[in-house]
């Protein structure tokens, strides 16, 4: 009869303790309409790209991220990885592809395999301005361009940059005459190839993962990049010139899995992708302010610097049009039109 009762006391004990907690519980500081996000409906985003973390590419990432988690109230959660740490751009658009990956910022020309219209940026002296090239990426060509993305199971959301690309080599090249027989670096890209060779210059195709070691080889004598890219990897090291050419563009572009994208509440997709639209534009004036650092980086390593007169650069684009034909032969004239008739509209 004792250990019956002893047994009923610690029953009620526990039960008093249970009703205690509870109400101290329901009296604490935590408001109790407040709406607290369950972790198993967490949305987690991984991001990749291929660049260094001190750059505009991986700033504007950081960006996205806190903006959209901000915008979601922790709904989502962004994962970041620069430098290339989920692979290369074929990588990256390939695990979109497949699932493994949901988001990546990538560069136009590494991804031509898929979207080879997208050699458009390519073309020597296409863009006579950034704010055109800007104009023309934010609107209805733009749009055309990126919808192109479509039949590869992946969403262009937005054009990023590197910038205007310019020449580095071993000797000054101002003329064509200083071009003939360089060896410059390329990716094997027709346009890109074509533009070489129309310089009078033999174009070599060399992975850019073995670039900085082909040029302190000999192996190559010249390359062509933006100034984030020739800062970024110290191609100043192994280069005597600069040239400030702006001879083409060399842009990024922002890309969802479709397949994930369109399975996600209607609200969230509005984010990312208004998101990813307005940090484009951030993202491209940070390049342009972080030129005058670069700039200045490689004036101090001892690299000289060649500014191109209005002639010599009216020359080398006079000897690179026909590479523009190049592009009509692959995809026709079409798009190659409306962008020739929006640049005259807009520079007027």
């Amino acid at each position: 009869m004792k250990k019956t009762r002893k047994i009923a006391l610690l029953l009620i004990s526990v039960l008093i303790l249970n009703i205690y907690l509870v109400g101290c519980s329901n009296g604490s500081s935590t408001p109790s309409n407040e709406q607290k996000v369950d972790p198993k409906e967490v949305i987690e985003i991984n991001y990749g790209h291929g660049f260094m973390p001190e750059t505009p590419h991986h700033k504007a990432a950081i960006k996205f991220k806190e903006e959209v988690e901000a915008a979601t109230n922790g709904r989502v959660k962004v994962n970041l990885f620069p430098a290339g740490q989920l692979g290369s751009a074929r990588e990256m658009f390939e695990g979109l592809q497949m699932g493994t990956q949901e988001i990546a910022l990538v560069p136009t020309a590494r991804i031509s395999g898929f979207a080879p219209e997208l050699q458009l940026f390519d073309l020597p002296f296409l863009f006579p301005t950034r704010e055109i090239a800007y104009d023309l990426m934010d609107g209805e060509i733009g749009t055309e361009l990126l919808n192109i993305l479509d039949k590869q199971k992946i969403k262009g959301v937005a054009f990023y940059e590197d910038g205007f690309k310019h020449f580095t080599a071993n000797k000054e090249t101002r003329t064509l005459d200083d071009f003939k027989g360089v060896k410059f670096r390329t990716m094997e890209s027709p346009i890109i190839m074509a533009q070489f060779k129309s310089l009078g210059a033999n174009p070599v195709p060399i992975d850019f993962g073995e670039l900085y070691n082909s040029l302190q080889l000999g192996v190559v004598e010249g390359q062509e990049n933006p100034l984030v890219t020739i800062e970024n990897m110290k191609f100043y090291e192994v280069q005597k010139y600069l040239m400030l050419s702006e001879h083409a563009y060399l842009g990024h572009v922002l890309i969802f899995g479709s397949d994930w994208f369109n399975k996600l509440p209607e609200d969230i997709q509005e984010i990312l992708y208004t998101k990813g639209r307005e940090i484009a534009k951030w993202q491209r004036q940070a390049v342009q302010d972080e030129e005058v650092k670069y700039l200045e980086t490689i004036k101090a390593s001892g690299t000289s610097i060649v500014e191109l007169t209005e002639a010599e650069r009216e020359a080398l684009k006079e000897a690179t049009l026909s590479v523009h034909q190049e592009y009509v032969k692959l995809f026709g004239d079409e798009i190659l039109n409306k962008v020739y008739s929006e640049i005259e509209k807009l520079s007027k």
